[in-house]
């Protein structure tokens, strides 16, 4: 679904903090993807989904070379990249609800034709009764499965989660884990950036480790 091939990334006149990254996100596939602080996972993240462009190589994306998509193809792209942010991007004056509902409502549609699909998600990630409550009082775990639920309203091939567990307790980063894995079960690609070892370690997954600016892979 997404394949880099000697993927090398710099800023400014910098040297390469990314290089020779060549790998790719199969479909229906689960992985973490990890590493130490700054060796550049969310940078590799911004580039899974078109939101950083790589200082060399070649990114193919869902079929078509990512270098030749034009602006107006790139929202429609990006509808099947879901992404849950590390710091959540949620509207505070918006409720669960709302904030779920967003990108739904910014293109357009009308209320009638998603009102059951974001009530329906929003049970899923066990925030039913939290549903017309403002991000302000909700707690870390409630706001990053909100989160989710919202990267998740557009039925993505695709979800990359940066960090979601680095703000939650074990128990709840367990509970957020078996969530990524029932929606894999369905068919969606994962991507989790992380580098909690213990959550690593409680699934048979593939790893792709970043480390001096280089990206070993273990199936």
């Amino acid at each position: 679904m997404i394949r880099f091939e000697n993927v090398g990334l710099r800023y400014d006149m910098g040297p390469e903090i990314l290089r020779d990254l060549t790998f790719e996100i199969r479909n229906q596939s689960f992985q973490f993807l990890t590493g130490p602080s700054g060796a550049g996972k969310t940078s590799l993240l911004r580039m899974l989904f078109l939101a950083l462009k790589p200082t060399r190589g070649l990114i193919t994306i869902l079929g078509r070379d990512a270098s030749t998509l034009k602006r107006t193809e790139l929202p429609a792209i990006r509808r099947r990249i879901g992404v849950v942010f590390q710091d959540f991007r949620l509207l505070d004056h918006l409720t669960t609800y709302e904030n779920v509902a967003l990108p739904l409502r910014v293109r357009g549609r009308e209320e009638d034709s998603y009102r059951r699909d974001v009530v329906d998600l929003i049970k899923w990630v066990g925030l039913g009764e939290r549903m017309d409550a403002s991000p302000v009082v909700l707690s870390g775990g409630e706001k990053q499965r909100a989160a989710i639920a919202r990267a998740l309203i557009d039925q993505p091939d695709i979800l990359l989660a940066d960090e979601p567990t680095g703000n939650v307790d074990p128990p709840l980063a367990r509970r957020l884990l078996r969530l990524f894995m029932e929606l894999n079960r369905t068919g969606t690609a994962v991507v989790i950036a992380t580098h909690d070892l213990a959550l690593m370690d409680q699934v048979e997954a593939r790893r792709l480790v970043l480390g001096n600016g280089r990206l070993e892979i273990y199936d």
